[in-house]
């Protein structure tokens, strides 16, 4: 369920800073919990447009010119404005059409359109430095789909991405999203159509990062125990957690081979059966933070793949995100399409 207040348009542009860190972030001191640990306690926000991939035609430019954000931004302000007209348009001709009975899909106010974290990268990946994902191992599955669910493109179970299906025989042949089962709150987390807020817990021994998308809680000692037996597999895997300086570090691996190395809406590579995801949460200035993860998986990608992405506290609370749509709905979505032949 999204926040109760919708988030104000905050876009944060400082120049620009040539580096992720620069030397005044990595002075700062945040405060610390009763504990003598960082305080990462509340509410964090990762909306975020920026590009998970960097677009080819930017090469190996990390970061957009002043002239290039102003004109992303005046565009971006202009697709809002133009989908805000539109909707009304649709409101007023539904209001005046009697007997009406939808007010058609899920319209825009519902959507988090405002990036809190601004930070000018042409991609949210910074390793390799194309901004790309490196090449997949030979071999490695990559499976696709139809995220719009209207075309089928058959495949094999299990369906690694969240969005579309490999056809309408039973629940198993559609997305995992579809099927309530994963989000794009992952581990590791990227930034959605809404929903993008996570809230942290700490105590003396543990932290726990509650997802609002999904509505999932991963509880991570911060003793660097060892993990869980390999033959224990799990969907956000098996995490531990501890300190370096400032930054909260969480590695975890253990993961079920039911979903991807990386899973996207309509593409999913590979499988993280033998993934190892190092989240690194590190403070930035008062109410920021860099969330910076790293995804090593030899059975799938032959390199490391480091993203970066910008977080902001926000003075609001968490409600339950409860997937039931997709829980009550996928009876008819296999229905209608078994019927229609699909």
């Amino acid at each position: 369920m999204k926040l109760l207040v919708k988030l104000p348009i905050q876009l944060i542009f400082c120049g620009f800073c040539a580096a992720s860190f620069s030397a005044n972030e990595q002075d700062f001191s945040p405060q610390l919990t009763e504990y003598g640990q960082p305080d990462f306690r509340g509410v964090w926000n990762f909306s975020n447009k920026t590009p998970l991939e960097r677009p080819e035609r930017f090469g190996d430019q990390e970061f957009l010119t002043d002239e290039e954000l102003n004109n992303t931004l005046k565009s971006r302000a202009a697709r809002v404005a133009a989908t805000a007209a539109r909707e009304a348009a649709t409101s007023e001709r539904i209001m005046n059409t009697e007997n009406a009975r939808s007010v058609e899909a899920v319209n825009n106010f519902w959507f988090e359109s405002d990036s809190l974290g601004e930070n000018g990268r042409t991609s949210l990946v910074i390793y390799p430095r194309n901004g790309r994902f490196p090449d997949v191992v030979p071999g490695t599955l990559i499976q696709r789909s139809d995220a719009n669910g209207v075309t089928v493109i058959p495949g094999d179970r299990p369906v690694r991405f969240t969005h579309g299906g490999i056809s309408s025989d039973g629940p198993e042949d559609r997305g995992l999203s579809e099927r309530c089962m994963v989000f794009n709150s992952g581990p590791p987390m990227f930034s959605g159509p809404y929903n993008n807020n996570l809230q942290i817990f700490q105590n003396r021994d543990h932290v726990v990062i509650l997802t609002e998308m999904g509505f999932d809680a991963r509880i991570v000692p911060l003793d660097k125990t060892e993990h869980v037996d390999s033959a224990i597999t799990l969907w956000s895997g098996d995490s531990r957690g501890y300190f370096e300086g400032s930054t909260l570090v969480v590695e975890s691996r253990n993961f079920t081979d039911s979903i991807a190395s990386i899973g996207m809406r309509q593409v999913a590579y590979g499988s993280a059966k033998n993934r190892l995801l190092i989240e690194r949460f590190t403070p930035t200035a008062e109410g920021s933070l860099d969330y910076e993860v790293t995804l090593i998986d030899p059975d799938t990608f032959q390199d490391r793949i480091v993203i970066l992405m910008p977080m902001t506290q926000v003075d609001q609370q968490l409600f339950e995100y409860a997937c039931h749509a997709g829980n009550y709905a996928l009876r008819n979505i296999l229905r209608g399409a078994r019927s229609i032949g699909i």
